[in-house]
């Protein structure tokens, strides 16, 4: 009889980079349990796209959970902010640009911390990613090194030295090119996915946001085109 799968808690958004993510998480043997979450976010159609992915990649578990960030703002995602458009990849590299939802992977990763706790589970995935989105401060290796700390502190299992939990980050030194040319490797469908950050009313891309020409671009490099639907004239 085969042995029973390890856990893992996969951070599950929807988006190009968590699904390959939750790909490679597969491809290493572990049975995934998919955290989304619905925090007020104005693209909240990924969530779709999250129950897509969660669905071809045959998880285990699957749950959405909600915190209204909105109550917060301080972002173009959770409040009433302009999103950045047509920007050049040199604006991109400056700065922490008005999409950082302030605190957001260390919330993220807290309510995952916490469900692995409750699965026993020792090993949680994120798809940060440091070189496209250097300018996020919680993307970075020295924050996802703070946070693995934490983690040793912050549980029964860590204190008690029982176990120690593993954030794995397996795309955070990879550009955008290759973290597609990785996913197709794997058989990712990212077709299902959605990366924009302000979508139109029927969910297309917008085609002129960050996170949409980061994902053209590396599609484009990569020679093959991005499967995503995009708004009428919005492929450059």
């Amino acid at each position: 009889m085969d042995s029973p799968k390890p856990r893992a808690v996969v951070l599950l958004s929807g988006g190009l980079d968590s699904a390959t993510c939750c790909a490679i998480a597969r491809d290493q043997g572990f049975a995934i349990h998919a955290l989304s979450f619905d925090y007020g976010q104005r693209h909240a159609g990924e969530l779709g796209a999250a129950r897509r992915v969660a669905e071809a990649e045959g998880v285990a578990e699957h749950v959405v959970t909600s915190i209204d960030l909105r109550a917060i703002g301080g972002s173009a995602l959770t409040a009433d902010l302009e999103v950045p458009k047509g920007r050049s990849a040199e604006e991109m590299d400056t700065g922490i640009p008005v999409t950082y939802v302030p605190a957001r992977n260390t919330i993220f990763l807290s309510f995952a911390l916490a469900w692995a706790e409750v699965l026993e589970s020792t090993d949680i995935f994120i798809g940060i990613n440091a070189l496209d989105y250097s300018g996020y401060p919680d993307c970075r290796p020295a924050y996802l090194r703070a946070f693995q700390d934490m983690a040793d502190l912050a549980t029964k299992a860590g204190v008690e030295g029982q176990t120690r939990t593993t954030i794995h980050a397996p795309l955070i030194t990879l550009r955008k090119r290759d973290i597609i040319r990785r996913g197709l490797e794997l058989g990712v469908d990212y077709g299902l996915t959605r990366s924009c950050y302000d979508p139109t009313e029927d969910g297309s891309a917008c085609g002129r946001c960050d996170s949409c020409l980061l994902r053209l671009r590396a599609f484009e490099a990569c020679g093959v085109e991005d499967p995503a639907p995009y708004a009428t004239g919005a492929r450059p």
